[in-house]
């Protein structure tokens, strides 16, 4: 599932976290999750230290590419355009698949969620629901009340789980309809009552100075009631309007995530795969879908992408982490909703196909029905030599102990390849490194980085601040890539040991990961120059 699910239990604040920024920035922002640690105290991954020795060095970047699996990718965002893959076999828009790889007009990747007719998934059911419908239901709920019975005592674990999802979709759903007229109403409320506070103030911006001295009106009393409930570092020194549009954001945010859960993610009776046209119980069907990488929603995935490889120097937005050498391939998996296991295999192999290195997977989900099929890919990305970044997920929950899918250990807690990094997130706290979160594992997450109050680009040319270990593990993967491209001989175990013997370590961690610490990038390139002067 590729957004953090908020808490709603915080009444109107569902997160406030999403402060939005000019379409254009005229000047690149500062962002703490490229800071030095050394020199801010904070827990950045030393981005420019990093580009520095490169060049002190004179390593020199080979083109290199990252395939991002995730919800759609912008791919003309003002940020991203000049750093997306195009594929060079490929003519746009002729409907010929010229590079016969099985994909019409793949020009910028590739979507699996979406229907030869252009038509695309938005919303879909989570995987628990789908298994609870198609798998459970059979077993426990048929007409043949003597096989439900036989079935509850030859399957007690399913039987369980089978419980627990019932239970939860219809606690979810109760949740969700409940919380629903609250939010329209307070979307009401702020559209009512902000009009005439704008037309007040004008473009002055808002501060506790004019505050005081204003005198409300009839007209912009409900709206000044409502902004006296505003923490002071969300509006101060804003504009009316500014403020305005970010409040309509955030409550539509919070009215799209409670439609969400209703009409899809709970939903039994829904069932997406009617659009993509395929064969759903065809596990071996790869050539399915559409050239439209960017979707219906592309903000997840333009965030993530903007991490890797927004443009460097271009003196508007974000700098990505890898440079300008390093391409994106955008390859839409993942819906407002779990992804499904055929999708995620085919995704992985696809990317790899057509030349991705790494692999980024800002994805997860509790159950996986197919999950052999997943384990196949990501073996065969392995072979080819290509290192997969996955998120850890944002349950704060022991992932060594209650399984966030994909998974990379087998029922035997195996490893199924070496060539994965788990990433969890961290915050700019030195003091409480563990963004709350973020899940961990001692055995399962391999490092942290970077993952709340996370500005990158998002659909419209825009920029957004996000949280999530989707964040941390595009950081990470942006560090891998810059790393790979600027020493091309290393393999991807040789990089990933590179990561994990760089972090910046510290005891708040030791016990929750494999490393104990945060990535770094300077300590990275450093590491690789030393391996490679080895070679």
């Amino acid at each position: 599932m590729n957004k953090i699910i908020m808490t709603l239990g915080m009444a109107f604040m569902l997160s406030f976290s999403g402060y939005g920024q000019d379409a254009v920035a005229e000047t690149t922002m500062e962002v703490w999750y490229n800071a030095d640690k050394e020199a801010t105290g904070k827990f950045g991954v030393n981005t420019e230290k990093a580009h520095q020795f490169l060049k002190e060095n004179k390593r020199k970047p080979t083109d290199f590419i990252v395939g991002v699996l995730d919800g759609g990718v912008q791919a003309d965002h003002v940020d991203l355009a000049d750093n997306m893959w195009i594929n060079p076999k490929e003519k746009a828009g002729n409907g010929k698949d010229d590079d016969k790889n099985g994909y019409i007009d793949d020009i910028y990747g590739w979507n699996f969620i979406g229907g030869a007719d252009g038509k695309n998934v938005d919303g879909d059911t989570l995987e628990k629901v789908r298994m609870y419908k198609y798998t459970y239901l059979p077993m426990f709920e048929s007409s043949d009340a003597n096989k439900n019975a036989e079935n509850k005592t030859k399957h007690p674990e399913a039987y369980a789980d089978y419980q627990s999802i019932k239970a939860e979709i219809s606690s979810k759903l109760a949740e969700a309809k409940g919380y629903l007229p609250q939010y329209q109403g307070m979307m009401d409320m702020v559209n009512k009552g902000f009009p005439a506070l704008i037309k007040d103030f004008g473009d002055v911006p808002v501060t506790e100075e004019n505050l005081g001295k204003y005198t409300p009106t009839e007209e912009s009393m409900m709206g000044l009631q409502f902004f006296a409930q505003i923490p002071k570092d969300y509006w101060d020194g804003k504009t009316m309007q500014a403020i305005y549009d970010e409040l309509k954001d955030e409550f539509q945010g919070g009215l799209d995530y409670l439609n969400g859960q209703i009409n899809y993610h709970y939903n039994v009776d829904f069932e997406s795969r009617g659009i993509v046209g395929d064969n759903y119980d065809d596990k071996k069907e790869k050539n399915y879908g559409n050239a439209d990488v960017e979707g219906p929603d592309a903000g997840h995935g333009s965030h993530v992408a903007g991490l890797i490889s927004a443009v460097r120097g271009n003196n508007r937005g974000i700098d990505g982490i890898a440079g300008n050498h390093v391409k994106i391939m955008g390859v839409r998996t993942v819906p407002n909703g779990d992804e499904r296991d055929k999708d995620v295999a085919n995704s992985i192999r696809y990317a790899v196909d057509n030349g991705a290195k790494i692999l980024n997977m800002s994805f997860g989900k509790s159950h996986s029905p197919d999950k052999e099929l997943v384990w196949d890919a990501m073996r065969y990305a392995e072979k080819k030599g290509v290192l997969l970044v996955k998120a850890a997920g944002n349950d704060n929950e022991n992932i060594d102990e209650i399984i966030h899918y994909p998974t990379n250990f087998d029922e035997k807690g195996n490893p199924i390849i070496q060539s994965l990094l788990t990433v969890g997130a961290s915050t700019e706290d030195p003091l409480v490194l563990k963004a709350s979160f973020s899940n961990f594992g001692k055995k399962s997450v391999d490092v942290f980085a970077p993952g709340a109050d996370i500005m990158s680009t998002v659909p419209h040319n825009k920029y957004k601040s996000e949280n999530g270990t989707s964040m941390a593990s595009p950081v990470t993967a942006g560090v891998a890539a810059l790393v790979w491209s600027h020493y091309p001989k290393l393999t991807a175990l040789e990089v990933k040991e590179i990561i994990m013997n760089s972090v910046n370590k510290d005891p708040q961690l030791t016990d929750i990961s494999v490393t104990g610490g945060v990535v770094d990038a300077y300590k990275a390139v450093q590491l690789a120059e030393e391996m490679y002067k080895k070679k």
